[in-house]
């Protein structure tokens, strides 16, 4: 009986693994903290065994590039964070973009 449930088990987690496309393993999102006058966003990204730079940048609404960075993560790391103050900010949609080698992810947050 122990054996079949380990097998059931080790297939099912198999399988399940398989299922994770390529998308879910890079993404960005942002947070607005009105309280504390911040934004905070994440990137996250398949771990590595090796330190890589990736490109932040910061898009107002009028489509111009507010902040462009680069950032380096260290070997290992799964997500690394930035964050901008609110004030001072144009208010409306606002894009997150990571270039992380020649993959692009994009969040969009709104400021009132």
């Amino acid at each position: 009986m122990k054996k079949i449930i380990l097998i059931s088990l080790f297939l099912f987690s198999t399988i399940f693994a398989e299922t994770i496309d390529e998308d879910t393993k890079y993404s960005a999102d942002c947070l607005i903290l009105e309280d504390e006058n911040s934004i905070v966003c994440k990137y996250i990204h398949e771990r590595s065994d090796e330190d890589k730079e990736i490109q932040v940048l910061w898009i107002d609404p009028n489509g111009e590039i507010s902040r462009d960075r680069t950032v380096l993560i260290p070997a290992g790391h799964g997500s690394i964070y930035d964050f901008r103050y609110i004030a001072g900010r144009l208010p409306g949609i606002w894009q997150f973009k990571v270039i992380d080698n020649k993959r692009e992810t994009v969040t969009t947050f709104e400021i009132k």
